[in-house]
């Protein structure tokens, strides 16, 4: 147990965290439910594509060398053999002087090495056969798509870790897979801490607040691709707690508690840690808000104890929550994705210590802006609805103006970075 409350950067807390990352397991389910699932093996093309030579027109395939004495003044006709569409196969070999009507997408013919558009041919019926004639010259492979142009059948063209989105389903798609093998989701064990807490569906009561913390923080869970487990709110009992926490621990890959994290008479978790002998990662940390963000070790099981504030508890999880379920679930890019912005508006607060903001970000005159969301406070919550991303200000700055440039992580960005810092 730590006793001197000593803070770490964000950058170490980070590390300290992704140093104890565990992979999780693999699964396979139906293709139809794969949707905002993690692939757990790398998506390999099992065949060619095309897997056959196909014309990208409507049209006549032929024989370029029947056209090389084509032009206005000396056309060149061809018997009509074979009429095909897409997804027929063509059953006739071109000889000499022979096409084959084709369209879009249908397999080209054996003899044939080019199609020429239908727009560019004359057709005609002569003694109950079907002609046709150019008046120009094709080379050989115009206007063939070739089999195998586009993917070769053994190529990765996805890597494992990467978030199913209708892209990535379609190719799965395309290349077979009735079953795809996933990540497991993590199951992420919730729990709030404090006598004041009410539940959504009760009155509202003189002393008391809502309890937000559990269902922001089981939204978040879910966004970031886990299941969670909510066991309600602890008592300020210590025996109590510490049997529900040990209970919670046999069920879940993480656990997080909201609150109790602090040095007040009434915050548990630092004795209920030492009781579990837990290890302590760290339990301070130099940044607002949320520096009393606690992180704790339990054999392979993260404790992840965050600040009963709701904005610090919603930093809180996706700096050190968030990376170590997407790691979890064989994500190559766990973190947060960072770009920078022009601030929007004045931010005039100082920063002894590294702050996130929460922020919303617009598109204008092809520049990108940061917004505020609202009032910078640690126990604010009616920020959190219009927050999409944070805005990083590291320690030792001061105040920013508006038209300054600032670094932001983004919340909803479905790419993310393999470090904290890039």
């Amino acid at each position: 147990m730590v006793e001197i409350r000593k803070p770490i950067s964000v950058d170490d807390a980070v590390q300290l965290v992704m140093e104890h990352r565990i992979v999780g397991e693999k699964e396979t389910i139906p293709f139809v439910d794969c949707d905002d699932r993690r692939l757990a093996e790398p998506l390999i093309a099992t065949h060619h594509v095309p897997s056959f030579d196909k014309s990208p027109y409507d049209g006549f395939a032929i024989r370029s060398v029947d056209t090389k004495s084509a032009s206005k003044n000396n056309p060149v006709e061809f018997t009509v053999v074979e009429h095909i569409g897409a997804g027929q196969v063509p059953e006739v070999a071109l000889s000499k002087q022979q096409a084959t009507r084709i369209m879009t997408g249908a397999k080209i013919p054996d003899g044939a090495d080019c199609v020429i558009m239908f727009e560019n041919c004359q057709m005609y019926e002569r003694d109950g056969k079907n002609f046709m004639s150019i008046e120009q010259s094709v080379s050989s492979g115009q206007n063939i798509i070739k089999e195998g142009s586009e993917v070769q059948k053994g190529t990765s063209l996805v890597e494992r870790g990467t978030l199913i989105n209708p892209g990535v389903k379609a190719l799965l798609a395309t290349f077979g897979y009735d079953q795809v093998v996933v990540s497991k989701k993590p199951v992420v064990g919730i729990l709030a801490t404090g006598t004041e807490l009410l539940e959504v569906d009760e009155p509202l009561e003189e002393g008391k607040i809502r309890n937000s913390n559990a269902y922001m923080i089981a939204s978040q869970v879910k966004r970031a691709g886990g299941d969670f487990k909510y066991y309600g709110q602890l008592a300020d009992e210590k025996h109590s707690s510490y049997e529900l926490i040990k209970k919670a621990l046999e069920e879940v890959d993480f656990l997080i508690t909201t609150g109790g994290v602090s040095v007040g008479d009434y915050d548990l978790m630092p004795e209920i840690y030492e009781m579990l002998q837990a290890n302590i990662l760290f339990n301070k940390i130099g940044m607002r808000p949320g520096s009393v963000t606690t992180v704790a070790l339990l054999k392979d099981t993260f404790l992840f104890g965050l600040s009963g504030n709701p904005s610090a508890c919603y930093v809180g999880f996706e700096l050190f929550v968030r990376p170590i379920m997407q790691y979890y679930m064989f994500s190559q890019k766990p973190f947060l994705q960072r770009t920078t912005a022009t601030l929007a508006e004045d931010f005039p607060k100082e920063n002894p210590f590294t702050r996130f903001v929460r922020c919303y970000t617009t598109f204008e005159n092809g520049k990108l802006f940061v917004h505020l969301a609202g009032k910078d406070k640690s126990n604010v919550v009616s920020s959190l609805a219009h927050t999409t991303c944070f805005m990083e200000l590291r320690g030792g700055t001061g105040g920013c103006k508006a038209g300054s440039t600032v670094e932001v992580l983004l919340l909803n960005s479905e790419n993310g970075q393999a470090n904290f810092r890039e």
